[in-house]
This record gives C-alpha cells, sequence and structure tokens, in this order.
C-alpha cells in the first residue's frame, strides 16, 4: 500500500509538471523578451537584430528589446545569453563567432552545449578584394604572386580569430601559399590600408565594402558563397575562380540558453519562419548585402556544426590559438 501511495505521489508529481510547462507555454511571453546582441550597435549583426526584433514583437504580442552586450569577438554576448534562464524571455543574435570561436580557444566564457539554436536568418558573403593598382585581375593571379614572393604580400583583418582573418587562412590552405597577416582594430582600418597599398589583399563582409567596390577604390576578386552575390553580379564566386568546395558565410540567426522548452521553442521558430518569410525583411535583407535564408532549429544546428569543423580544421593547418 505504501509503494502504491508513492508511486501515485510521484505520478501526480509528474503530471502537474507536464501541466506548468503546457500553461507556462499557452501564457508565454506575458512581459518583455530580451535579445543580447554580442556587438556593438550599428553593424551588420547589430542592423540585422533592429530588423528583426520589432516584427518578432509584432508576432508575439510582447516588446523584443536590444541589448548590446559588445567585447571579446561576440563571447561575451554568448555568456551572457548563456547564464540566463532558458525561460524564452532572453535570447540571442547568433553569428560567426558560436562557431569559431570554439575552434580557437580552449577555455570561453560559456560552454557551447549552453546555447541552443533556434533559427537561421540569413547569411552574408565575404569578397576577397585587392587594390586596384595592384595589376591583379583574379584568383590566379593573386594566387600566381602569392607564389612567386612567398611572404612578402599581406592581407588585413579585423582582428585575430574573425571571419575575415579565418577567410584568408583557409584560402591560404587551399592555395598552398604564405601571405602575411596584418590585423587591424576594424574592418575599416582594415579597408583604409588596402586602399592605400599598405596590404595587398583583404577579406571583408559584402555589406561594409560594397561601396567602395562600386566606387572603384578597391577591385573584388571573387565572394566566398557558392553562388554570385545580386549585389556583384559580375564578380564570380571562390570555387568558379578554382578554389574548389571554398565556402565561407558571414550569417546570423537566433539562439536561447539550452533548456528552454519544447511548446516555447516551436512558438519561437514559428513566429521566426512567419518574419522571415516577409518581403519587407527579405528586401530590407538584399539591400544590406545580406542573403535570406531560413532554417529552423535543426537546419541551424547542422551548419553550425558544418562550420565549426571547417574552422577546426583551418585553425589546425595554421596553428591558431587564442588563449
Amino acid at each position: 500500500m505504501l509503494i502504491k501511495r508513492r508511486l501515485a505521489a510521484v505520478f501526480a508529481m509528474a503530471a502537474f509538471a507536464v501541466l506548468s510547462t503546457a500553461v507556462h507555454a499557452q501564457a508565454w511571453p506575458e512581459r518583455a523578451i530580451r535579445l543580447v546582441v554580442p556587438f556593438p550597435p550599428g553593424g551588420l549583426i547589430d542592423n540585422m537584430a533592429r530588423l528583426v526584433a520589432p516584427r518578432l514583437a509584432q508576432e508575439l504580442g510582447q516588446p523584443v528589446v536590444i541589448d548590446n552586450k559588445p567585447g571579446a569577438g561576440g563571447n561575451l554576448g554568448a555568456a551572457e545569453a548563456a547564464r540566463a534562464a532558458p525561460d524564452g524571455y532572453t535570447l540571442l543574435m547568433a553569428s560567426p563567432p558560436l562557431t569559431i570561436s570554439p575552434a580557437l580557444y580552449a577555455k570561453l566564457p560559456y560552454k557551447p552545449e549552453q546555447i541552443a539554436p533556434l533559427a537561421l536568418l540569413g547569411r552574408v558573403p565575404n569578397v576577397l578584394m585587392v587594390n586596384p593598382a595592384s595589376g591583379i585581375n583574379n584568383v590566379a593571379e593573386l594566387t600566381a604572386q602569392a607564389k612567386a614572393r612567398p611572404g612578402q604580400l599581406n592581407y588585413a583583418s579585423n582582428g585575430q580569430g574573425t571571419s575575415l582573418h579565418l577567410s584568408a587562412e583557409l584560402y591560404k590552405s587551399q592555395a598552398a601559399v604564405f601571405v602575411t597577416h596584418i590585423p587591424y582594430r576594424g574592418a575599416a582600418a582594415g579597408l583604409s590600408a588596402l586602399m592605400a597599398g599598405e596590404v595587398q589583399m583583404m577579406f571583408d563582409n559584402l555589406p561594409s565594402a560594397l561601396g567602395l567596390i562600386q566606387g572603384g577604390k578597391i577591385k573584388a576578386l571573387a565572394v566566398t558563397t557558392p553562388q554570385r552575390s545580386a549585389a556583384l553580379p559580375n564578380v564570380p564566386t571562390m570555387e568558379e575562380a578554382g578554389m574548389k568546395g571554398y565556402q565561407v558565410f558571414a550569417w546570423f540567426g537566433l539562439a536561447a540558453p539550452a533548456g528552454l522548452s519544447g511548446p516555447v521553442q516551436q512558438k519561437l521558430e514559428q513566429a521566426l519562419e512567419r518574419v522571415a518569410a516577409q518581403a519587407e525583411v527579405k528586401a530590407a535583407m538584399a539591400k544590406a548585402g545580406a542573403e535570406p535564408a531560413w532554417a529552423n532549429a535543426k537546419g541551424l544546428a547542422a551548419f553550425m556544426q558544418a562550420d565549426l569543423a571547417q574552422w577546426q580544421r583551418v585553425a589546425a593547418y595554421a596553428k591558431i590559438s587564442l588563449d
């Protein structure tokens, strides 16, 4: 009899937990949602967050408040989200540091498994550029010069361990060339160095370089996505330029602290899918040089796993460790 009473109590507690979860999911959200952006205001990821937030708020019926938490290449913002309660009231603007940092750091201020992907919203090509005065017209000519002058060519980036740095290291590994890395304090400083002839090449996110390319200040040799960019239809992809299998995306989406309840995650996924399908959202992304690229939580998780594996290979080849 005692055993039966204990079993009944256990089943009652389990049923209560299931009921409580269901009630929470039905009521959620009951207050404002915080969207952590791990970069300062004004950059690509922040701009995309500000594009998505008001539309997500409209779908969910509660404000979505941007909370910029820059620092450590995006790691501080990720740690902020990882520490939050998995109740749906803290979200993270997901971007390349989530797949780059675990490849470069033995110690992070958070554990990657503390972050759960929710949805991929878009991708941004990086673009390989040179100074027009260099006389280099395509990737093959750049590679030929790099092989003829090992270590004498320099490339700019916006810092150690960034997507731009690793894009160049991936090129170096595939082309089997040695080009010296010159990190600058931000992509704008790197672009200035490229225009001044202080460096011979640079990868950058297409949106920030597009105006300079269109103005003839710098020359685009190739984009890093599998398809050509609508913003630069005459510029080949890296694969078309001879770099077989070369693919790099600056991407953005949403994530949450791990442990989010299934019903709340489902609500978020469905709301984000509706936001991503809006014509004005797609148009705003295209205007910014981004490509709409919807994937649900499962799809984003698979993408992030493949992206991490690529950067682990590049980090091992280039012997990059930032600890």
